[in-house]
């Protein structure tokens, strides 16, 4: 198991995407020490996806967030995605470090890190992989862990999908939810800018992150987003992160009298919960029947009009019921797959 100690002020970290220049750093991070703000971030190096786009100021921007901890008194982070980055970022003092999305896909350049970091005691966070994949994003872990790194965090920056979608990133909040179930202890903040693509949806999502009792909150914060060198329309402007803050709801902790009020609806969940598991065992029972009878009669086991037909009428039950329509559809999606996976095991087993 991996053991993870606390990072202390990662409660709420913010400064731009990019440090783009010693004028720009400095003055986005006094005005977010004048608002309580403890770390500052700021990327050095960028990974863009195509080439021709602004790349970081690289070595020379560590000047710029050494002059803030001195005029500030705030920490500071930025990103390293290799060896070179990691002990240039030592030497110029920086006092937590961040792996960047891109990289965390890369198990390679992980170890590459991890390697480097070895012997250090210097916090490190671990941004998700683009794409949906709870092991890579655990791998990191492990690996940083071997390296004898100790105080982790992680970052959910949402995930990349083909299809269209409400935000530039999803927030597939289940994933993280497994990830601190994988990982007991490890602290979890949510980078809402990079979930949202557009500044105007950054406090809804950061509303979101607490909902779902997220650690901290990892927000893009730039002086004048317009002009911003990289990712410029999810930029808060100082003022924006006053006023978010200000009106985000902060959760207390459940007192006994919330509990006993919630009591009995838990213990309805729990009784509904064990009826929905009995009723897909007995679902998969039946479908076990019918792939033994397609395998016999020599019949395909995927019937795609059927599931269409069905998949249809449930969809519109659901919505009757009040239900989310693309709920329903990745739910019965879910279920269709592992009857499919039930059906080909009867056949690999007659």
């Amino acid at each position: 198991m991996i053991e993870t100690e606390k990072i202390e002020n990662c409660s709420l970290i913010a400064g731009p995407c990019s440090a783009e220049s010693r004028t720009q750093v400095l003055e986005c991070a006094v005005s977010l020490a004048k608002q309580g703000v403890k770390v500052f971030r700021a990327g050095v190096w960028k990974p863009r996806t195509r080439p021709g786009n602004f790349e970081g100021a690289g070595e020379p921007a560590l000047e710029w967030l050494k002059e803030v901890k001195t005029q500030t008194g705030m920490k500071v982070t930025t990103e390293v995605a290799n060896a070179r980055h990691v002990e240039a970022a030592l030497k110029a003092g920086i006092d937590i470090l961040w792996i960047g999305a891109r990289t965390t896909t890369s198990p390679f350049a992980v170890q590459e890190v991890a390697d480097a970091l070895r012997g250090t005691d210097i916090p490190v966070l671990v941004k998700n992989p683009i794409n949906a994949e709870l092991e890579l994003w655990i791998g990191a872990f492990e690996r940083l862990a071997g390296a004898g790194i100790k105080r982790m965090a992680a970052i959910h920056r949402g995930f990349s999908s083909y299809y269209e979608r409400v935000y530039r990133y999803s927030p597939e909040w289940q994933i993280p939810i497994e990830l601190r179930r994988r990982i007991p202890g490890l602290q979890v903040i949510c980078d809402p800018s990079h979930m949202a693509g557009r500044s105007e949806m950054v406090p809804h999502l950061a509303q979101m992150a607490l909902d779902m009792k997220t650690d901290g909150l990892f927000i893009e914060v730039h002086p004048n987003p317009s002009q911003a060198l990289s990712d410029n329309m999810q930029q808060l402007t100082p003022a924006q992160f006053s006023d978010m803050m200000g009106k985000l709801v902060f959760h207390r902790e459940p007192e006994p009298a919330d509990i006993k009020f919630m009591e009995p609806y838990r213990s309805r969940l729990s009784d509904i919960d064990l009826q929905l598991i009995q009723d897909l065992a007995d679902r998969f029972h039946v479908t076990g029947s019918i792939g033994e009878y397609k395998n016999l009669h020599n019949l395909a086991i995927l019937q795609p009009e059927r599931y269409n037909a069905i998949s249809d009428i449930l969809t519109q039950k659901g919505k009757e019921l009040g239900l989310d329509e693309d709920f329903i559809r990745l739910l019965f999606e879910t279920i269709h797959a592992e009857s499919i996976r039930c059906q080909i095991n009867k056949k690999n087993t007659i």
